[in-house]
């Protein structure tokens, strides 16, 4: 059967989109994962991918037009099917979705046949909201907060959930109407790509068929993606749609607040009850916590709390914290890199005192200010330009030496490590650099970075110089063939002229791949990169 392919919403504000390039053409065979077309977003040029399998029968945008969200785009189906009927301007917008494969396959066969109107309000009064794929390597996802109730009423564009990738915690956006009548996963609870998240509709309408044919149970314990409705708004709820009442009410009073907004809370102790918000619908954001002074009275009790802890018997305790998108992502890349990637490592150690009267006399310059890693950027994109065999990346049939450089920089961040891309590092000025690495970090702490900006390196830098680290390695970045590891600069007795003198020092490590990256070529680079780091003024010419 074939599969209508729309317009995808692929930012939380785009309404439109472009498609630069498509990467198949009709007639071609398209497996579920395979990249479709390059779309253009109001932030962002993504890559958009296919859910479904079968064969490209139809293209309804071209390169180079632009179509609102849920416009046509294409067509999957059987080799030679034909969709004529389903191009039909009588037909009007046709949206096949996982309703409409569930009613035709589960309806039974009846003597009298309905009119076309009536199938049509059948099949709409509900519809199926599925796990987001919300970037590029996303495989599943955690439902971080729920920002309506079963039986809520939802518009188009309503901000369902925040959803917690590998990468970000985004927020989920509604592209149906009606009431939220079901919710498959609970906060808290992770699922892959595609499950049953949500049902939005009619209350009148029989969708239990569909939670029954999607696999869902009735038992919450056998399927723990079924949610109970002790949260439910039970005002919000027509009576014909009232869940059955226990004997027991829930008095919690239910508090929106952002992830980020929460974890500041409880890393500062603040319970959020006391917390009036300023954002949408009163939801608790970050500035309204970082504002929040506690009162006297918190500070005693704080007081107290402590000094009955010291008191109390010792014993063992621990706390179990359930791996994040994000751990669970590092976790496998990092495996995946360490264990097929023959790792070798080089050190080296740079005098810095040139550097650091160099970065003294740039810094002195009206509104600029750049860092000793600024420097470290610029030194290896120019480097990287003149040994592309360290520019490049490793595949299963062949090797890719890269000419643009594309310099990625580690950050951490509460929840593991984002790599936010400088592309055309090499293009760029050292203010421009670091204006870049700067931005990029505040947006990597507050979970904002988009996939594009997280994609393309063909170069890695991790520097703890910062944090006091003087020398440590680092694993490879794949498919890149290299990543760099910068320590602190610190301050020690170096030989010069045969005289024993007070200099400052860094070192420097690079792990290389060595299927792409032989010992000499890892060295001559770093030769390379030594002399614009010790000489930066060398950079300028």
């Amino acid at each position: 059967m074939a599969e209508i392919i729309n317009m995808p919403r692929l930012s939380d504000t785009m309404e439109e989109g472009v498609v630069a390039k498509w990467l198949v053409n009709i007639g071609d065979k398209v497996s579920e994962g395979d990249i479709l077309a390059e779309i253009e977003t109001d932030k962002a040029t993504m890559e958009f991918e296919s859910f479904h399998e079968g064969t490209l029968l139809h293209i309804g945008i071209k390169e180079g037009e632009t179509a609102a969200v849920d416009t046509l785009l294409a067509i999957i189906g059987e080799e030679g099917e034909d969709v004529t009927e389903l191009l039909s301007p009588s037909k009007g917008p046709v949206q096949l979705d996982l309703v409409d494969q569930i009613n035709e396959t589960v309806a039974p066969e009846k003597e009298e046949v309905q009119e076309d109107s009536e199938l049509e309000a059948e099949n709409n009064s509900f519809q199926i909201v599925t796990m987001p794929r919300l970037s590029d390597t996303m495989e599943e996802g955690t439902v971080s907060t729920w920002l309506v109730n079963v039986g809520d009423k939802v518009s188009e564009g309503d901000i369902l959930a925040e959803i917690e990738t590998d990468k970000a915690t985004m927020e989920f956006e509604s592209f149906h109407e009606g009431v939220l009548l079901y919710v498959g996963i609970k906060e808290g609870e992770t699922a892959k790509v595609d499950s049953l998240l949500a049902i939005i509709g009619d209350p009148n309408s029989n969708y239990q068929t569909a939670i029954d044919n999607f696999g869902a149970k009735d038992d919450s314990k056998e399927n723990p993606a079924v949610i109970s409705t002790e949260n439910v708004v039970e005002e919000n709820i027509p009576e014909e749609f009232e869940p059955e009442k226990t004997s027991e009410t829930n008095s919690k009073e239910r508090i929106f607040v952002s992830p980020l907004a929460k974890k500041i809370a409880l890393e500062k102790n603040i319970d959020l009850k006391d917390i009036i918000g300023s954002g949408d619908n009163g939801r608790i954001i970050k500035e309204d916590v970082e504002n929040y002074s506690p009162k006297e009275v918190s500070s005693k009790v704080e007081s107290s709390t402590v000094l009955s802890s010291i008191t109390t018997s010792l014993s063992e305790n621990y706390d179990d914290v359930d791996n994040s998108q994000m751990r669970k992502a590092i976790a496998r890349r990092l495996t995946e890199s360490k264990f097929t990637a023959p790792h070798y490592y080089l050190s080296v150690e740079f005098e810095m005192d040139n550097a650091i009267a160099f970065r003294k006399q740039y810094n002195s310059i009206p509104e600029t200010k750049i860092s000793f890693n600024d420097i470290i950027v610029k030194a290896c994109a120019i480097a990287l330009k003149q040994h592309p065999k360290v520019n490049s990346q490793w595949f299963d049939d062949k090797m890719r030496l890269n000419h643009h450089v594309h310099i990625g920089v580690a950050v951490g961040v509460p929840d593991g490590l984002v790599v936010p891309v400088i592309k055309f590092a090499d293009s760029k000025t050292i203010p421009e650099i670091g204006s870049l690495v700067k931005d990029y970090a505040g947006k990597a702490r507050e979970k904002k970075l988009t996939p594009d900006e997280m994609q393309g390196s063909t170069f890695t830098i991790s520097n703890l110089g910062m944090f006091g680290i003087q020398e440590f390695t680092s694993i490879i970045n794949q498919p890149n063939s290299a990543i760099l590891s910068v320590g602190s600069i610190i301050k020690k007795p170096i030989v010069k002229e045969d005289k024993v003198v007070v200099g400052h020092t860094m070192k420097l490590t690079l792990a290389c791949d060595h299927r792409t990256v032989d010992g000499v070529t890892g060295s001559l680079f770093l030769e390379t990169l030594k002399g614009y780091v010790e000489n930066p003024v060398t950079m300028l010419v």
